[in-house]
């Protein structure tokens, strides 16, 4: 019987020892990682959210570098050239690393959720993330240039997993099937009130940003990211909390979104247009020559972003069917004098030539291969009404 309970013992004391030596050897490296993802703040560039690696290295005595994040999201302001740079899509962003209790504070400071979720990664795999982003922290290695859809502070996480664990929940869609980029931006924007945002990058992004996004296209977006993550049939998120949750909803929208402000504008001018009044007229003789000056610049600027810069969503952008770079040239004969009579006749072809192709462009408006902002509809009404005085006026003054 002791001879039993010696076997018994012994026998246990060997699972024990085993089972010890197994937990060990997988959590030898003595690293914990995990995904943060950051919710939206009120800047347009922080709309959309954020993504950083947090490495907690129980191995080091308590110091900063012992709870560290990793953040692809950096740039200078006091780069050389920073603004020509960021509109021209070259400007760099660098990886970074700085306290976790930094980092919460930043967010905490500016009322912005913080999600953590633990990775499910060998100790291997963990020792290999950390050698590969203090590699990158390097002066020569930390630089990237920047690309909002395909290579940001999100996309580069993503692709470290990738590359050192597992790419399977790459492959997890998390919004329906056939989702747009535009539609997945649109969605912060309009959740964040941001209608004047959403018009200007409406504008500026052409026919490529209506392209349908693969799975791992959805990733581009923090959000998307952690749901894919914890929607894996690998798992690879062990335990999952919210660091820091917001205390207070989005502020309403203002009533002054852009369609009612040029809805507004249009009828303005359409009932000014009735008045005699000298100073009414000389208002529309001016506003005219501005009007038609302004929306050809823009059409420059979209061709210089077509043309002339590295954004790939910039290309092929069906905004120049109504902001046509001529109209900088036509601004200057809008309102030609009577006695210009060899200028007024190719003056009132032309502005009879826009008000064709301009309704055309109306027509087909929602049958573009590029989702166009309706908020520009009341713009082209008026460059229709405008440019049918135009072509129709016997002295160039109404």
């Amino acid at each position: 019987m002791l001879k039993l309970r010696t076997v018994t013992i012994f026998l246990l004391f060997t699972v024990y020892f085993l089972l010890f030596n197994k937990v060990s050897a997988q959590d030898s490296s003595r690293l914990r990682i995990s995904l943060l993802t950051c919710t939206p703040g009120d800047e347009l560039y922080s709309t959309f959210g954020h993504s950083a690696f947090r490495i907690i290295d129980s191995s080091k005595a308590f110091n900063d570098w012992r709870d560290v994040v990793y953040n692809y999201g950096t740039f200078s302001f006091d780069d050389d050239g920073f603004y020509l740079k960021f509109v021209q899509g070259k400007l760099l962003y660098y990886v970074s690393a700085t306290g976790f209790e930094d980092f919460k504070y930043d967010y905490q400071s500016t009322n912005r959720g913080i999600t953590e979720q633990v990775l499910n990664l060998s100790a291997a795999e963990k020792i290999t993330v950390q050698n590969f982003l203090n590699n990158n922290l390097k002066e020569e290695n930390k630089f990237y240039k920047y690309d909002f859809f395909f290579d940001n502070c999100t996309t580069r996480l993503r692709d470290i997993l990738k590359n050192q664990h597992d790419s399977a929940f790459s492959q997890v869609a998390v919004l329906p099937v056939g989702s747009r980029f535009r539609q997945a931006i649109h969605q912060y924007l309009d959740k964040n009130n941001k209608d004047w945002s959403k018009l200007g990058i409406d504008i500026l992004l052409g026919q490529p940003c209506d392209g349908v996004m693969t799975a791992a296209d959805m990733q581009f977006l923090p959000d998307n990211l952690m749901k894919s993550l914890d929607s894996s049939n690998h798992p690879m998120v062990v335990s999952s909390q919210n660091l820091y949750t917001i205390t207070h909803e989005n502020e309403k929208g203002s009533f002054f979104t852009p369609f009612v402000v040029f809805s507004l504008l249009a009828i303005f001018i359409v009932l000014i247009g009735y008045s005699k009044n000298k100073f009414a007229q000389a208002f529309l003789y001016g506003f005219d020559g501005l009007f038609f000056f302004l929306t050809g610049v823009l059409g420059i600027i979209l061709i210089f972003m077509w043309v002339g810069t590295d954004h790939s969503m910039t290309k092929n952008n069906f905004n120049l069917i109504w902001a046509w770079p001529t109209h900088t040239i036509m601004a200057f004969f809008v309102n030609s004098p009577k006695d210009a009579v060899h200028k007024k006749a190719w003056v009132k072809k032309y502005f009879k030539f826009t008000v064709v192709a301009l309704l055309a462009v109306l027509i087909s408006w929602f049958f573009l291969p590029q989702q166009m902002n309706n908020a520009l509809i009341p713009i082209i009404l008026l460059l229709i009404y405008r440019s049918i005085k135009k072509s129709l006026a016997t002295d160039y003054t109404n």
